[in-house]
């Protein structure tokens, strides 16, 4: 009966450390992903009915295509990559995709650290439940907020590209121009940037579980106190 009870406690702070955890490499991940989708060059991908510029792949910040040259008689494909600048016509949606994921990524380095304060405080001898329950709602909040700035910034760059009317253009020396559009395609990027928004919102509710559970232990805790301080005295 003993090594039962000892199984039980122990399966429960392994639960109980789990959910510690979880919403911290929730934000971890997402911080990660966040970074790779702000350095991928897959926000757009538009055809051409060009020769020399058939694909032209956006980021947000620079664009890449590949592009026919005559080197000493042969033809020969060469990847170029171009920056977006003040030279491009940049679009709206463009503008706040770009200022929405820097803000996102901005964010988690702050979750990160209320999150870690938070475990580390519910290792110490006096875990200061309210002290934990303050950095959880910070950590919820920013997350929160970084989730929705990456939604918009994903489905609005979707929408705009493939159903609505861009105001990007290239530069009056791009070696394509924009009235020799023939396609849109689609690209990995929403479906990546929602699944970085769902699994904030995975974190978020790991949060939110961990401050419940607190309010719900703070009582009992509190009574056990009391009734230590009674034997002990």
């Amino acid at each position: 009966m003993d090594h039962l009870t000892i199984d039980t406690q122990r399966f429960t702070s392994g639960k109980e450390y789990i959910y510690k955890l979880s919403g911290l490499f929730s934000s971890i991940s997402t911080f990660v992903f966040e970074i790779l989708i702000a350095s991928s060059l897959c926000w757009r991908l538009w055809e051409f009915d060009n020769n020399d510029v058939q694909f032209v792949s956006f980021g947000l910040w620079e664009v890449y295509y590949p592009q026919q040259v005559n080197i000493s008689g042969t033809l020969t494909t060469i990847l170029v990559y171009t920056p977006i600048d003040s030279t491009w016509n940049i679009s709206t949606e463009f503008l706040y995709a770009q200022n929405l994921i820097v803000w996102a990524i901005l964010m988690k380095p702050v979750v990160l650290v209320f999150s870690i304060m938070a475990i580390k405080l519910s290792f110490m001898k006096d875990s200061l439940v309210d002290m934990q329950i303050c950095c959880y709602k910070v950590s919820a909040l920013i997350l929160s907020v970084s989730s929705v700035f990456t939604f918009v910034s994903v489905t609005w760059n979707h929408m705009v590209d493939l159903y609505g009317q861009t105001t990007l253009d290239f530069p009056s020396d791009f070696p394509v121009k924009k009235e020799a559009l023939r396609n849109k395609h689609l690209t990995a990027m929403l479906p990546v940037g929602l699944l970085i928004a769902t699994m904030s919102v995975f974190g978020v509710i790991m949060f939110l579980s961990e401050i419940r559970y607190l309010k719900l232990q703070s009582p009992v805790k509190a009574k056990y106190a009391s009734k230590k301080d009674l034997l002990e005295a």
